[in-house]
């Protein structure tokens, strides 16, 4: 396909490319999206809560048995495995043809397939805290500790993941807005770019190359130098550089 052919060349130019994804990437994975006709926000999950207001920090306060069953069930998925994308941008990045990763996924697949260079913006379902201490917990204490995961100290211990209601970390958007400003190229996958803030953090791309990757129409298609309607995993691997 002359497309990915010419993703591949500029790939192969490129020593400071980053990849902005979202969750195109993981449903490439099995692992449902949100937003579309079949995702999560699009099921009836409660006769009195919307799927929104369950994944909201009001609700985690309010009703914190409910919100850690509706989590464990909607959010976390322990089969799920990186798919051919995640291991591209990880071979990418070792090759040093790719800087970061800025990802609005929660999954943590991209750092399961290798990347080390990752911002998470809307946080992680492999890390926990406590809400009191702020003692660090993995995932399994979330998954074990039923109906809802206290610390020793007394307090919740939550998920490190971005709910309604809440901020971006700082540190996090500070740190992808450096690695976007500095690319030569920005690979944009598997994201409507509907999700603000950080859709807005494209914005920050001053390189010669943008490329899109998705299935259907975007915000940022007219200014792409390639927009490619294929799967994402498929085209990221085919595009590899030769080593």
């Amino acid at each position: 396909m002359e497309k990915i052919a010419r993703l591949r060349e500029i790939l192969t130019e490129s020593r400071c490319a980053v990849f902005f994804g979202g969750a195109g990437m993981s449903t490439e994975s099995g692992i449902p999206d949100f937003r579309s006709a079949g995702g999560i926000y699009s099921e009836t999950l409660h006769r009195e809560f919307a799927p929104e207001q369950m994944a909201s920090h009001s609700f985690l306060m309010a009703h914190p048995a409910e919100f850690f069953d509706f989590y464990r069930r909607r959010f976390v998925y322990l089969s799920a495995a990186p798919n051919a994308g995640h291991y591209a941008l990880a071979e990418l990045e070792r090759q040093g043809h790719l800087a970061a990763v800025v990802t609005q996924n929660i999954d943590g697949l991209h750092q399961a397939a290798g990347s080390k260079t990752v911002y998470e913006l809307h946080g992680s379902i492999r890390r926990a805290h406590c809400t009191d201490c702020g003692a660090h917990y993995e995932l399994d204490y979330i998954l074990h500790h039923r109906p809802v995961p206290h610390c020793s100290c007394g307090g919740i211990v939550r998920p490190d993941v971005v709910l309604y209601e809440e901020s971006l970390d700082n540190a996090t958007i500070e740190g992808a807005i450096a690695a976007i400003r500095a690319a030569d190229t920005l690979i944009i996958g598997g994201t409507s770019l509907i999700v603000y803030p950080a859709a807005g953090l494209i914005d920050y791309f001053r390189g010669a190359h943008l490329v899109l990757i998705n299935r259907s129409e975007t915000r940022a298609d007219r200014r792409a130098e390639l927009v490619i309607r294929e799967p994402i995993g498929d085209v990221l691997h085919e595009a590899l550089p030769e080593e």
